[in-house]
């Protein structure tokens, strides 16, 4: 891999994608400083070396051009706090200041552009009305493909080398994640160290030998992780199912689940997974014990049912004491886990103990010499919330780049430094 410990940053300015989409509260105030802390080490290197910085990143979704709510100027405080520097910044990334600002730097300074979204060249959409007509649409989209590539290039000249460091945009062909690497030959552009640690660790559970391998899968729907489902059949040994899309596949086994999330377009295609699953070799894992609630709500009425024969009016959310040791034996006995969404709604207190109790499965499997792999927001917010970030191997920052990796698509801001 072309990452950055193979490069003499001396002399030069780097432009460095990160990913700085962090959550602010209504002060402006940073909530989790988690994704600007992971790219400290890169930056860092980049200085040490003698080097300048050039940041770039976007952060929420402005739907306008600009939008004060999605500045990153609030991160300013943070960043001049542990670079023990005053930051400069770009308040237009593609403005004449922000040109002069970028090749002014001397080795050591820092520069962070304004949201790159603020533009729509970035993502390369067209921000039209919902009026807008089909024709309209193609006219707007040809004349953005040719504005986007000005885009590119502006951000390109900023810099003598890029350095894409955000993988949880590497999914997406954005002009900073992908195109830009373009402007740069082969020995100028390269991977952080955020980017090399997702590719190689993803790639552990993808090509490693190590057996039994168990895929822990929860979250609400299973429209949204049929494809890993998929994939993952042809590397797992046992495969477990939590979270509200396991209702879609108990009903699709016959089984009465009340009121509980079920995405009824799926059962045959549920059908289809076990079956194959089956024809693999591969062990599916459904809960036999779920606990029920006569609402969504944490001061529900509540009680223990089997996970299908739940009475209507009720719904499942949450796994129960006999379902939760089954899956915690499995786990325990695994060499190497991929945890990617939660056993039930573990954001509410009466509800969380399936999760918690997985993690802590994991965590065990972990200390025992299992590699360990989490993955998506909600099953890193579940282990951020117990406290057991350090219990695990690895914590993947992608989210849907994660997934779509061990889906097998390429990601289009890893082929672009590779090629």
């Amino acid at each position: 891999m072309k990452t950055i410990d193979g490069f003499n940053f001396n002399g030069k300015r780097a432009i460095i994608r990160v990913d700085f989409n962090v959550p602010l509260d209504e002060n402006q105030k940073i909530t989790d400083t988690t994704r600007i802390d992971a790219a400290v080490p890169t930056i860092k290197k980049i200085l040490n070396d003698g080097g300048s910085v050039v940041l770039m990143s976007h952060l929420g979704r402005p739907k306008k051009n600009p939008d004060p709510k999605y500045s990153l100027k609030p991160l300013l405080p943070y960043l001049n706090q542990i670079f023990g520097q005053t930051i400069k910044f770009a308040d237009d990334c593609m403005s004449e200041d922000a040109e002069n600002q970028a090749k002014a730097l001397k080795a050591g300074e820092i520069l962070l552009l304004e949201n790159l979204r603020f533009y729509a060249e970035e993502e390369g959409k067209p921000r039209l009305g919902d009026d807008a007509t089909d024709e309209e649409k193609a006219v707007a989209k040809k004349a953005l493909k040719e504005q986007q590539k000005s885009f590119t290039k502006r951000l390109a000249s900023y810099a003598d080398v890029y350095v894409n460091d955000a993988f949880g945009t590497a999914h997406r062909a954005h002009a900073s994640t992908a195109l830009i690497a373009d402007c740069f030959d082969a020995q100028h552009k390269m991977f952080g160290y955020i980017m090399a640690n997702e590719v190689k660790n993803i790639g552990k559970v993808l090509t490693g030998n190590d057996h039994p391998f168990t895929a822990i899968i929860g979250g609400a729907k299973v429209s949204s992780k049929i494809q890993i489902v998929e994939n993952l059949l042809n590397k797992v040994d046992n495969m477990i199912i939590g979270g509200g899309m396991m209702f879609t596949f108990i009903k699709a086994m016959g089984g009465n689940v009340g009121n509980s999330l079920v995405e009824d377009d799926f059962i045959d295609l549920a059908k289809e997974t076990l079956k194959k699953a089956a024809d693999k070799g591969v062990k599916i894992y459904l809960p036999t014990d779920v606990v029920i609630a006569d609402k969504f709500d944490n001061e529900a009425h509540q009680k223990t049912a089997a996970a299908d024969t739940i009475p209507d009016g009720w719904m499942g959310l949450d796994i129960s004491e006999q379902t939760i040791q089954s899956f915690s034996t499995v786990i325990e006995s695994s060499k190497l886990i991929l945890w990617n969404g939660p056993m039930g709604v573990f954001e509410m207190s009466s509800f969380e103990n399936g999760t918690k109790k997985v993690a802590e499965a994991i965590a065990r499997a972990t200390q025992k010499g299992a590699f360990s792999l989490i993955g998506g927001g909600d099953s890193i917010a579940a282990i951020n919330k117990y406290n057991m970030k350090d219990q695990v191997s690895y914590i993947s920052t992608g989210g849907g780049a994660m997934l779509e990796f061990i889906e097998g698509k390429e990601l289009p801001g890893v082929a672009a430094i590779e090629k």
